[in-house]
């Protein structure tokens, strides 16, 4: 009872910016719209999995420690629900992806332009499958981790066995600990599930072309200038690429830009209030832990998929997993992400009114 009134009284409603306040129901504009029970419970369950995550990786001194706190995140933010059809989706996608990977990169490592049309075949078909509708999450996911793999897999001095095997590690662990967190923070109130949407076969082309041809030069630019060391950059070009569109994707890089801006900061406070003991591990997880909550706060309220809250979890996932150690300095991590992260959604924001306008021009992939 007191864990369950601290956390109510630390997610207390506090005045948003109009943009991000959820829709209330008429005859209650004078008041703010509360958490409902199954808000708080969502809340919960993406910070303390979160939070879980990076405690295993940490405490277990895994490599890639992003796959471990990301993937928590993306199983319990974008899908406030659990059930066989997601599991299925998310674990056959870590394994189609390192057959994938693996195959491209060991036939056509040596042939770029070939690995970059491989890339863009396998980029199109997820980014058909989340345009169809019903296999979204394969699709979403695997565009994520793909670009992710690709990238890392192309250097020659990147173990693949350690590479793949922390992918499916983390996967699998995303899945328990979603599970988990389910079942200590279950809703109290089924959630209706979202109206499905009828697309004509010209819009699932505009919308399967324009993300397929995006996210592959994103992945060429990533590979000719060598930027292995902006992993935040490139999983927010990819992130914006969910909302299937320009329109959707010029507001979602704004939203992002505002998270990840969020993010830097929380971390930067975060070392300064720790300073020298950042090494101590219960410290630094109870300061990830409450920034993860007030994302995820913000994140329940937005309801609006990849916005702000989730921009801000995962730039603290990518930070804490990923960068966070006695040793390195993590204010210029922040602001170095946080730069490359602006240049790289301007220009992927501005390919896409391109392609957009393109692609609108011809009637067979008119949006």
């Amino acid at each position: 009872m007191f864990i369950r009134a601290l956390s109510i009284r630390a997610l207390s409603i506090r005045a948003l910016p109009a943009r991000l306040r959820p829709a209330r129901p008429a005859g209650n504009e004078g008041s703010a719209a509360p958490l409902d029970a199954n808000d708080l419970r969502q809340c919960l369950r993406v910070a303390c999995g979160a939070a879980l995550g990076f405690v295993v990786s940490q405490l277990m001194n895994w490599n890639y420690g992003v796959f471990f706190t990301v993937f928590p995140m993306f199983l319990l933010g974008i899908l406030p629900v659990l059930n066989g059809h997601i599991v299925r989706q998310f674990l056959g996608n870590a394994l189609v992806n390192c057959v994938e990977v693996s195959l491209v990169v060991g036939m056509t490592q040596h042939m770029p332009p070939v690995m970059l049309c491989l890339a863009f075949a396998l980029f199109y078909t997820r980014f058909r499958l989340m345009a169809r509708g019903p296999f979204f999450l394969f699709g979403a996911n695997g565009v994520l981790t793909l670009s992710i793999l690709l990238h890392f897999a192309s250097y020659p001095e990147v173990d693949l066995s350690d590479l793949f095997t922390s992918n499916v590690v983390a996967s699998l662990l995303a899945v328990a600990i979603a599970g988990l967190m389910h079942a200590v923070f279950p809703d109290v109130a089924p959630r209706q599930p979202p109206p499905r949407v009828e697309k004509s076969r010209s819009r699932i082309r505009h919308e399967t072309l324009i993300g397929a041809i995006t996210v592959t030069l994103s992945f060429s630019v990533f590979q000719v200038l060598d930027l292995r060391d902006s992993l935040s950059a490139q999983m927010s070009t990819v992130l914006i690429l969910f909302a299937l569109g320009y329109p959707g994707a010029r507001k979602s890089a704004g939203k992002r830009a505002i998270g990840t801006l969020l993010g830097c900061n929380l971390a930067v406070f975060a070392q300064l209030l720790l300073y020298t003991q950042s090494q101590h591990f219960v410290l630094v997880t109870l300061v990830y832990w409450l920034g993860l909550m007030m994302f995820a706060r913000m994140h329940v309220l937005e309801r609006a998929g990849s916005g702000v809250g989730f921009g801000g979890l995962s730039t603290l996932g990518i930070l804490f997993g990923q960068y966070l150690s006695p040793h390195q300095d993590l204010v210029y991590s922040a602001l170095y992400r946080f730069s490359s992260m602006c240049v790289a959604m301007a220009l992927t924001v501005a390919v896409m009114a391109l392609l957009d306008h393109l692609l609108n021009a011809w009637e067979p992939t008119r949006a």
